[in-house]
């Protein structure tokens, strides 16, 4: 599936209640605001929104949950790996949240629009427009660490399903879990998500 350039009057941006415009086939790092990330990803519901709890369970909370998983399996980690975790489905802010089948059936050309958009998020805010290979293992150990919890916790899975899908419980403690895996509203995702973002600013 080849992604081209839209001609005509077919719109190919978004607008962003910071009133930037962002190209979804050629975005800049110009126009991406965290703000608007944060806003947006505290908005975007993670499994389709089939999860238990009175509030759905926000692509900004998973993103938080991967982050604190990575630095609990490794204390050394530098906080520019935490950012790119953090980091890590930035994207959905403008593009959602789709299931992995459903990016599967689609195939390159939804993969192609989101790294450009996460390489322009990456290039806005110091990082490397494509991370290393064994820094971007890191951050999907980590990402399927949470799949599993959100799996078992949330989104009515077995944990025999859940490991075989995603792999192994991360072993956070309670505390942590309880914390990270109750549904936030909107607006403390998105206040946790920005002050986590501030602290990782080096």
């Amino acid at each position: 599936m080849t992604v081209r350039k839209a001609s005509g009057q077919n719109r190919v941006w978004q607008r962003m209640l910071s009133g930037r415009r962002l190209d979804l086939l050629d975005p800049s790092p110009l126009d991406v605001e965290i703000a608007d990330i944060a806003h947006g990803l505290a908005r975007v519901a993670r499994w389709n929104g089939q999860t238990s709890g009175a509030h759905i369970f926000s692509v900004a909370q998973h993103t938080l949950l991967v982050e604190t998983i990575m630095r609990a399996q490794d204390h050394e980690v530098d906080d520019r790996l935490r950012l790119a975790a953090l980091l890590h489905d930035a994207p959905e802010y403008v593009i959602g949240d789709m299931i992995s089948p459903f990016k599967a059936a689609l195939g390159d050309g939804y993969k192609s629009i989101e790294k450009r958009l996460l390489a322009a998020i990456h290039i806005r805010f110091s990082l490397p427009p494509v991370l290393a290979p064994e820094i971007e293992k890191q951050i999907k150990a980590a990402d399927r660490g949470a799949a599993y919890l959100e799996a078992t916790l949330l989104a009515g899975f077995s944990e025999s399903e859940a490991k075989r899908l995603f792999g192994r419980d991360p072993g956070l403690p309670d505390e942590v879990r309880e914390d990270y895996l109750t549904p936030w509203t909107a607006a403390k995702a998105e206040k946790r998500f920005l002050d986590r973002f501030n602290a990782l600013q080096v």
